[in-house]
């Protein structure tokens, strides 16, 4: 079927927003059933809804056919889950050209309304999806949750169920690492044999066929296919959905021997579109992923792509290091961080985001991206791992006490004196020049690591006191930060996830979990501007807007090693900010 773009393209490169003016279109072929025996099918994964607009959402399953051939697929959409009061249906072939998923637009829906939907093929039926359209005019509330990370061999989806089962969410924001390319025994892989989740295929993910097998073992997940029937998902990928660390023209684990970069990019973009339910612009774009979605005149939305369209190479910390000292030139480490040369976004995705911000007039301006916005500024002996955190506080309290004891101070303890004598010895002249180095980012595959491009977006946002609120997931950790520009006007809030299964800090740092409290306490002490960290738990987060203030209310699993969890409530925080505030207060 010949179709024509002219005006959608026009439309989406003006506005890019879905819900305003971008009109739907039909998805991956949709043409005429043929005279023929229908081929015997099942629908192993589950089905899934996304992207959704004021008048229109994106339907997705995938049916496994007996043996190679075009399947016949019918869709329905109804307004009660028996499909009485149905409001749209229609049909669509697949074939293992699409690896046998079927994409839908489902037009002509009602705003902020609920709806059902189901597809057959033959004499089976599907399981049944419930989702929701964007609402319109005024509104009083909105609830999305936000999650990203999810390694199968790591352990059960139990973040997914958990999050299944809460009531009263819009949707579900899903910040990337929506699946890992590693091979069998690869990342966080300890526990996979024992949990009967080794990865398919055994190998890394190179191929489109690797890709797409991948997708299909976590969507074979009962977890995952219960969380995407109960709510639609608003998705953007990260590193992992090619490979780890990936920017614009390469990736840290892309490495000798594995082919061409952009062939395998492309395999793996083309496998993301098939096998989740997100709008293309048009068809065959897997590129571009930068959108918005207006919820009323609540929360605008805007989905950036921090990953693979834009960024420029990470820097490396070991660049600046003087092998034979050791020392760290921080004046050029500096100059190469604030380079106004330096992008994440890529230009046109960079002022499309700024006419968002300066033309948007929904109460809350909110970036759904993958790296963490906040200054992560750690001391340099921290961030190049010449000293562990707990190590540096300890020194640094340490020699805090022998400055006291220098000067003389007479509050000194005789305990204190009395620790002081027994530890002096640690405070070597190379210890001492450790302590005082300054402040550095510690993350530099983060915002921290693009600093100029983050002025250009805060310097937006405050020019038309925007209320601003980042999420990012990508750390597998929580957190919370206020954000503040280079000349330390408080210009917004973040709100980060923790991981649905990656390990966290808690795994780099080999902590005991006795020792977590403090070294979460530590770290919120030691980095200006953060408010709250969780460097244990595996979790989500749900954010609820109203016209005063939005309310981030972050939940945690007991375990991911069991199938048999409970909501870790002990673990339970909830943080606010104030609409015009800027600032972060905890929720009793």
């Amino acid at each position: 079927m010949k179709r024509s773009y002219s005006r959608r393209d026009f439309l989406a490169m003006s506005a890019k927003g879905v819900g305003a003016a971008v009109l739907s279109y039909g998805l991956m072929g949709c043409s005429d059933s043929k005279d023929e025996p229908a081929l015997a099918v099942t629908f192993a994964h589950g089905v899934a809804s996304g992207d959704p607009a004021h008048d229109a959402v994106i339907l997705w399953t995938r049916v496994t056919p007996e043996r190679d051939g075009e399947v016949t697929v019918s869709w329905q959409v109804a307004k009660d889950a028996e499909f009485n009061e149905l409001v749209t249906d229609g049909s669509m072939v697949t074939n293992k050209d699409r690896d046998y998923t079927v994409k839908v637009d489902a037009m002509g829906l009602t705003a902020g309304s609920t709806y059902y939907y189901r597809f057959m093929s033959g004499d089976k039926t599907s399981p049944v999806g419930k989702t929701r359209t964007l609402p319109e005019g005024a509104v009083s509330e909105v609830k999305l949750a936000v999650m990203s990370c999810a390694n199968f061999p790591a352990g059960y989806f139990n973040v997914y169920e958990l999050a299944a089962n809460y009531q009263g969410l819009d949707a579900v924001v899903h910040l990337g690492d929506y699946i890992y390319e590693y091979p069998r025994g690869g990342y966080a892989s300890e526990n996979a044999a024992a949990l009967g989740r080794e990865v398919l295929p055994a190998h890394e993910l190179v191929s489109l066929g690797d890709y797409r097998s991948r997708y299909a073992q976590y969507k074979g997940d009962a977890s995952l296919q219960k969380l995407h029937a109960a709510v639609p998902f608003i998705t953007v990928w990260d590193d992992h959905e090619v490979c780890n660390d990936a920017w614009r023209d390469g990736a840290e684990n892309h490495n000798e021997g594995e082919g061409d970069y952009g062939a395998r990019k492309e395999a793996a973009l083309q496998a993301y579109f098939e096998w989740l339910p997100i709008r293309p612009w048009r068809e065959g774009n897997h590129e571009e992923i930068y959108r918005s979605f207006a919820f009323g005149d609540l929360v605008d939305l805007h989905m950036l792509d921090t990953r693979l369209l834009g960024r420029d190479e990470q820097l490396q910390f070991e660049t600046y290091l003087d092998p034979a000292t050791g020392a760290f030139d921080g004046t050029s480490f500096m100059a190469d961080v604030t380079s106004t040369s330096r992008t994440m976004l890529g230009a046109l995705q960079l002022l499309w985001l700024q006419s968002k911000l300066l033309t948007n007039t929904a109460r809350w301006q909110v970036l759904g991206q993958q790296v963490l916005m906040g200054k992560m500024m750690l001391p340099a002996a921290i961030a190049t791992q010449q000293l562990s955190i707990p190590q540096f506080a300890e020194l640094a309290a340490l020699a805090q006490l022998a400055a006291r004891a220098q000067a003389g101070d007479p509050t000194l303890t005789q305990q204190e004196l009395m620790y002081l004598g027994a530890n002096q010895h640690k405070l070597t002249p190379e210890v001492i020049a450790l302590l005082k180095l300054p402040a550095i980012p510690y993350n530099l595959d983060a915002w921290d690591g693009y600093a100029y491009e983050r002025e250009v977006i805060l310097g937006t946002a405050r020019s038309v006191n925007a209320n601003l609120v980042v999420i990012a997931g990508d750390t597998h950790n929580a957190w919370a930060n206020e954000l503040r520009d280079v000349n330390g006007n408080q210009v917004g809030v973040e709100f980060a996830t923790s991981s649905v299964s990656s390990p966290g800090l808690e795994y780099y740092l080999q902590l005991p979990p006795e020792q977590i409290p403090a070294t979460e306490a530590a770290v919120v002490g030691l980095v200006e501007d953060l408010k709250y960290a969780n460097l244990k738990d595996r979790g989500f987060m749900v954010l609820t807007f109203t016209e005063a203030e939005v309310r981030s209310d972050w939940h945690f699993v007991s375990t991911i090693l069991d199938k048999d969890f409970t909501e870790a409530t002990e673990r339970r925080y909830s943080a606010r900010t104030a609409a015009g505030a800027h600032v972060i207060e905890p929720v009793a």
